[in-house]
């Protein structure tokens, strides 16, 4: 015999409600009205969003590897962009900063200036996205007002859709925090006590000028390489292997690739330098790399015994940064 089923009622569905249904505990009630717990009604679609992953966020936007750089390798810098349908009124100008005061995703200066923070956390796994509609809110914020953590819509705009595509991506590098406020050189009290803070704190860092997302810095004990590559993992991995199998995959005496990162679907080979080694030295020796790289990216023959044991070690001391 058949078991009965039990009839739907209306509270066993999701209620319609105008505009966006706040975020509250698993096991509390839904704010939509439902009668159901949150996490079997509106929280499972966040949890959904959560757990789509974009592997590789910035892809098509120009400067992908930059993008990543300025995400998880540099302390202090900005890129001035530019949107697709202009800027609105009121708005001179919009920044792309890695990171802000507070670590606010967004401020909007008295001038009504737009600061866009890269390096935050966001609630969904299209950071494209979660930039966006930082970006969106802080457009329409009040002149003199930080932009507070929100959580995107998952059919909003990503940063593709915002952005002008066609216009260059130009990060400047700083050796501070300055550019938080519009007069940093006669910041007194407690900015200044905090700009000092932030400034201790970081790294210096240096962006290559003659190849592509090629950033150099300082730390105690050594100086690195840390250069995003845009090229397919696998076939990366296989070109460095031929190099370092070769012996001709370092950047000159006492220089060695000692390993990658992967970050947002991008692999960052990583040189130890010698302390003395300065951005400056790096230039030519990165540049004859990268002419030594193309060929062994172009190389379509099968890895030789000792090029699958040198690159066995380079994906052995892989790291996965998010």
């Amino acid at each position: 015999m058949a078991k009965k089923r039990r009839p739907q009622t209306k509270a066993a569905t999701p209620g319609a409600v105008d505009g966006p249904i706040p975020v509250v505990g698993a096991r509390e009630p839904c704010p939509c009205g439902s009668g159901r717990r949150y996490k079997a009604c509106h929280g499972r679609e966040a949890s959904h969003a959560v757990a789509e992953l974009v592997q590789r966020p910035f892809e098509g936007l120009p400067g992908e590897a930059d993008w990543v750089a300025l995400r998880e390798l540099v302390p202090a810098a900005t890129v001035e962009l530019t949107l697709k349908d202009g800027l609105p009124e009121g708005v001179p100008s919009v920044t792309l900063a890695t990171v802000l005061p507070m670590a606010w995703p967004a401020l909007r200066r008295d001038n009504g200036a737009v600061l866009l923070g890269l390096q935050n956390d966001t609630a969904s796994g299209d950071l494209s996205r979660d930039l966006a509609d930082t970006l969106r809110r802080a457009l329409e914020a009040e002149p003199g007002t930080p932009v507070a953590a929100g959580r995107a819509g998952t059919d909003g705009p990503r940063l593709q859709d915002l952005l002008d595509l066609s216009a260059p991506f130009e990060p400047a590098v700083h050796t501070g925090f300055g550019f938080w406020v519009e007069d940093a050189e006669n910041a007194t009290g407690e900015v200044a006590a905090s700009l000092d803070r932030a400034n201790a704190a970081a790294i210096p860092t240096v962006r290559l000028s003659g190849v592509d997302a090629a950033y150099w810095c300082e730390t105690p004990d050594k100086n690195h390489l840390r250069w995003v590559m845009p090229h397919p993992e696998e076939k990366l991995l296989d070109a460095l292997a031929r190099l370092h199998a070769a012996g001709t995959s370092s950047l000159g005496e006492g220089t060695r690739l000692v390993g990658s990162f992967r970050a947002h679907g991008l692999t960052v080979p990583v040189w130890d330098l010698p302390r003395e080694m300065r951005a400056e030295d790096v230039e030519k020796p990165a540049a004859a790399l990268a002419e030594r790289l193309a060929a062994a990216l172009a190389d379509g023959t099968p890895l030789t015994a000792e090029e699958r044991r040198a690159r066995g070690g380079l994906t052995s001391r892989q790291v996965t940064l998010n």
